[in-house]
Order: structure tokens, then sequence, then C-alpha cells
């Protein structure tokens, strides 16, 4: 047996944070390691959720940390703060109690364990609230706190990479944190109908509804995909009904609201509908740049205050998107060896576009005109410089992109450098005023403008 040296996590971690950056999580802090016997390391995790994601999707990497830091051959086992008593009392000669693995296949049904891993990352703590989810979140906080009685059904729906994955998992974690116990079973709905094919096959309807039938809360994923499944539609009808008349929870989540899931029978349309149906629309540009900043704390990132507007106002789709964008920065800069700037950012993005609907100019190509033009680099455009030659550029950008994009205020003065909607107001007004009395400078605008338009009609 050999004692944890101090500062052994904090080598642990940091090896984590150089090779596997994309693993870390600010939460690896709170590991405690416990000792080293028979060639197992044992880390205790204080937190279920994270203990079970650290099981399944962490143990490679922890133990080629493990490994490198000590220069021994060692396996790394996560364990709870219950698993390490019952080592603790093997060790000292009290009875011996049954081990991490058997604990764990007696506590908790074998189909929790097969379709439910809960990630960390999605709690209610980190999630974003704004003015496209803040009815989604309100709501499903009352569902965490009420079950079966707060809103039964709890119907979320809304677009690719919005938060509804996020909402499901914090209500599972909040429900389980609240009531361990609890019979909770989180599912796709693509499992759902697997499961009830296979079961139909072998002859185990039977145990195929006790499994469901019996949960406190039922938790499906996009339930959409039931359009056009007549028989697994069929079955579920009576699982819903089986859970809603006792009282139990039923969430779902959707890309489309019940009435608009195509070949849904009527009645599973009607009973989805009967509870509180929320939808989560695309974040603001506030919202993005909460998103971007949360993302980088929970990876351990640091980023200058710039740097989230301009990732927020160049993408404008969806979440995953824009920790798509965080992780190519990252990438980028470990890539590089430099810290996370501004400019650095703005390379690890080139050629990424925010979106934008029919021949409209993108915002790039706006600046990428009005810096061609003006013979003026795209860092000092971005910056805080306020010379002339850098402000009146600048401002020429922004009145364009007003013009001809479908950008907030807010969005537009985020991209360059972080400033306010009332900046970009005043920068328009600027352009505006100044091209009414000066025909030199207005003849300069109108020949950049048309250029824009004619590369934004190729």
């Amino acid at each position: 047996m050999q004692r944890i040296e101090p500062g052994f996590r904090e080598s642990l971690v940091d090896y984590l944070r150089k090779n596997h950056s994309d693993i870390c999580r600010h939460w690896f802090d709170d590991i405690e390691p416990s000792e080293i016997r028979d060639g197992v390391l044992r880390l205790v995790v204080r937190e279920p959720v994270q203990l079970r994601y650290l099981q399944r999707c962490c143990g490679t990497h922890f133990t080629e940390a493990a490994q490198n830091v000590t220069g021994r051959l060692l396996v790394v086992r996560f364990v709870s703060p219950d698993d390490e008593a019952k080592f603790e009392a093997q060790a000292n000669g009290r009875p011996a109690a049954p081990s991490v693995v058997e604990d764990e296949s007696a506590e908790r049904p074998a189909w929790l364990d097969e379709q439910m891993l809960l990630s960390p990352d999605y709690t209610f703590d980190s999630f974003v609230v704004g003015p496209g989810n803040r009815l989604a979140h309100a709501a499903a906080l009352a569902v965490a706190a009420q079950p079966g009685r707060a809103y039964n059904p709890y119907f979320i729906h809304g677009g690719v990479g919005l938060g509804k994955t996020h909402l499901l998992h914090a209500i599972c974690q909040s429900l389980l944190r609240a009531k361990p116990n609890m019979r909770l079973c989180y599912i796709s709905c693509n499992a759902f109908m697997d499961l009830f094919h296979e079961a139909v096959r072998a002859g185990r309807m039977t145990d195929f509804r006790n499994r469901f039938r019996t949960a406190d809360a039922l938790v499906i994923d996009d339930i959409h995909f039931l359009s056009k499944h007549d028989q697994t539609q069929e079955e579920f009808f009576h699982t819903f009904n089986a859970l809603y008349q006792v009282g139990k929870q039923i969430i779902l989540s959707s890309d489309a609201p019940p009435n608009e899931i195509p070949d849904l029978e009527e009645r599973l349309t009607s009973r989805f509908s009967a509870g509180m149906v929320a939808l989560i629309q695309r974040p603001c540009f506030e919202t993005r740049v909460s998103i971007i900043k949360t993302k980088a704390r929970l990876h351990g990132l640091e980023l200058p205050d710039d740097v989230p507007s301009y990732v927020a106002a160049k993408i404008d789709t969806n979440i995953r998107e824009l920790e798509g964008a965080l992780t190519r920065i990252r990438g980028f800069a470990m890539a590089a060896g430099q810290p996370i700037s501004l400019d650095l950012a703005m390379q690890a993005l080139e050629g990424e576009e925010g979106t934008r609907s029919g021949n409209a100019p993108s915002l790039q190509s706006i600046i990428e005109s009005v810096t061609r033009f003006y013979d003026v680099k795209l860092t000092d455009l971005l910056s805080k410089r306020r010379q002339k030659s850098i402000a009146m550029p600048r401002q020429v950008c922004m009145f364009l992109a007003r013009r001809h994009t479908r950008f907030s205020l807010e969005e537009i003065g985020g991209y360059f450098g972080g400033r306010d909607h009332t900046t970009v107001m005043h920068a328009v007004r600027t352009i505006e005023d100044r091209t009414k009395l000066d025909q030199k400078f207005h003849a300069e605008v109108g020949r950049i403008e048309q250029e824009i338009l004619q590369r934004a009609s190729r």
C-alpha cells in the first residue's frame, strides 16, 4: 500500500489538461486521490453523476496520466465515499464488504446503467437563461421540484443544439439528488423503439412493459422519431397512460411541437399537449456571450473580454456551433503554444461564416471590402483603438452591417471589439449625416457598397 504524495492530484490534472484538454472539467479539482494498493489507484468522487461519468468515459485517460505522473504501471479506479469506506474496512481487518462492481450491479437496475449516462456538465447551474429559453427553464425547475405535480407531461421543443438535452439532464440530476433511489428512466426515442422491437421478437413484452411502466419518471429524448411507427405509437400510448394515471412524471423533447410532428396519432398529440409545452429559441447575442463564458469556465479556459463577443457575433446558429468554435480556438492556441487572444480567435475561425439568408452580404465580406478600400488591418478594426484613421472605417463597417445584414445592434457591436449597441447607433448616425454633407465621402461609401453587393450576388 502506498499513500498519495502531496500535490499528486494537481500533477494528475495538469497532465490531463496538457494532453487531453477536451475531457477536462473544472470539477476535476474535487476528485480526491486515496491510495495505491496492488497496482490500483483509487480516486474518490463524491458526486454520483460525476462518478458514473468518469467510470464510463475517462478511465483510460486517467490511467495514462497516473502512469506518467508516478512512473509506475497502474490502473485507476473511481470509487464513491461509501466504496472507499468499505476498502478501508477490509484493509483494517473488519468484515469484507462486496466489491465496487458488485455494489453497482446490486444497487441499480441494469437498464438504468445501460440507457442513462448523464453529463455532469448539464446542470441547472450551468444553463444560461435568456429570452429564448426562459419559459422552458422555469418549467424545468418546477418539474424537478414537484415531479408529477407541477407540469405533467413536460414537453420541450426547439431546433438542434439549443439546449433541450441540457435541460433534460439537469432535471434528471436534480431528481436523483433529491431522491437517489428514484426509478428514473432516461432514454432516446430510437432506443425505446429498438427495445420494443427486440421484446416483440423475443416474446418478452411483459419484461419490456415492467421496465418502463414502473418508472417514477420517464424521460425520452427526440420523441418526434415516433412519427410513422404505428406499432410503437400504440405501445407508447399505453405506457404513457399507465404512468400518467398514477401521477408519475413524463418528460419529452422534440424538434417540433406536438401538433407539428408528422403522422403522430391524434390521441398522442392531445396527451403531449395536455401539460406544459415549452419552446426553446435560438439564443440572442447577450445569451450567446454568456454561454461562451460559461463553457470556457467549465473547461478552465481564460478568455479575454473581446473574444466571447467576437465569437457570439460571428456564430449565431446554435450552442453546439458555439462550443465547436471554442474547441477550435482552444486547439489553435495549444498548437501555436500561445494564450488565447482576439487575434488568435480570428485566425482559428477564419473562413467561418455567420448564417445569413438569400444573397445578403456577410459581415465578413463587408469588413473585407472596407479594410481593402481604406487599407487598414482587420485587427485594428476590432481593437479598442480610436484614431480617426481606424474609427471612421470601423463606423463605415457598422453602418453597412446594419444596412445589409440581419444582425442586431448588439451583435454588430459585439463583433467589433465588444462595443455596446449605443456605439453602433452613433456610428450609423455619423455615417448617415456625413454622406448627406460630403459628396466625396458619399461616393466612397457607395463604391464600397456596390462592391459588396456584387460579391454577394455571385
